[in-house]
């Protein structure tokens, strides 16, 4: 398999039945690129595109091919239809959306998923109104992206957990009003008091059983708990059915919950007002083969996105900045 789901490129050339694109557009890459035709798009829920689903698993382009090939002629899997972890990557039309020229792909390359993500939680499943409460479990890269747009959003309280002290600093740093160390004493219990009752909405950014019920013990009566974070298969979450009563709710959000296609142009235009920092989100700009390291620091939970320089020319950046 190539890995590599989320980044930004230009454009090499077209298939021949292409519309819309052409050599030397700058473009972010979508990994749900929606056919358009099945059920789920129809309905307007085009992050549930069930093809997209089905071939993502199978690691196929939309199509159901592949045009990876290892050195001995066996066919590999494009990860979640990008695989971006090359040099050159083959992706169906609409998984390639073109962005503004002034846009440096190194920072367009997070819009392709950690932004989307967390912007469309907060926007588009939650739906966080003027004045509410929020918190947001896991303060990763997608996690401060959750922070970011609740913020935007106007959320009055938003309330970062974290286990490690440096991520609930950056947390701070990028609109959350609270911090709560997570493992000393009950994380939930102090999100409850810090909201005057409850959150409205609990953002899970991990992935874990006991973070998702954490999520549905911060709520207040009313409450929505939004399932962001991505759990191992055979994970099961227990919650107490009395609770259901006092109408809290829990949900699951992917890929923002929206149709990318019309979300990446809102974006683009939060970076490019200053309104949304993609560059300070970077802590390390690194080289293909650094992506190693770069994995072993994700699982030490250390330093904040890496983004891997393919081309500095092109990209606008050169590995090797930053940390």
């Amino acid at each position: 398999m190539v890995l590599g789901h989320e980044g930004a490129g230009v454009v090499e050339a077209v298939g021949g039945d292409v519309a819309g694109l052409e050599p030397g557009d700058h473009v972010v890459f979508c990994l749900v690129p929606s056919c358009g035709l099945c059920p789920a798009c129809r309905s307007g829920r085009r992050t549930l595109c069930e093809p997209v689903g089905s071939n993502s698993v199978a690691g196929t382009m939309l199509d159901g091919s592949s045009r990876l090939r290892g050195a001995d002629g066996e066919t590999l899997q494009h990860g979640l239809t990008v695989a971006c972890f090359a040099q050159y990557a083959v992706v169906a039309a609409s998984g390639a959306v073109p962005i503004p020229r002034d846009l440096p792909l190194w920072q367009a390359a997070l819009l392709g998923c950690g932004v989307i993500t967390g912007f469309g939680a907060v926007a588009h499943a939650a739906r966080v109104r003027i004045g509410e409460r929020v918190c947001v479990i896991g303060c990763g890269g997608v996690g401060l992206q959750v922070i970011a747009a609740a913020r935007l959003a106007g959320a009055a309280t938003i309330v970062a957990v974290d286990r490690r002290a440096e991520k609930l600093e950056h947390a701070l740093a990028r609109g959350a009003t609270h911090a709560v160390q997570a493992g000393i004493g009950d994380a939930a219990a102090e999100i409850v008091s810090l909201t005057g009752g409850g959150a409205d909405h609990a953002f899970e950014v991990v992935g874990t059983a006991p973070t998702i019920r954490m999520a549905w013990d911060a709520l207040r009566p009313g409450g929505t708990a939004v399932v962001v974070g991505l759990a191992p298969r055979g994970v099961e979450v227990s919650l107490p059915a009395i609770e259901f009563l006092s109408e809290k709710s829990i949900m699951g959000s992917y890929y923002g919950s929206a149709d990318p296609a019309e979300t990446f142009p809102g974006l683009i235009e939060l970076v490019r007002a200053g309104r949304l920092d993609l560059a300070g989100m970077v802590s390390h700009l690194i080289e293909l083969d650094e992506i190693p390291q770069a994995f072993e620091r994700l699982r030490r939970g250390e330093g904040n996105r890496s983004v891997v320089i393919l081309d500095p020319e092109l990209a606008g950046a050169r590995a090797g900045g930053l940390a």
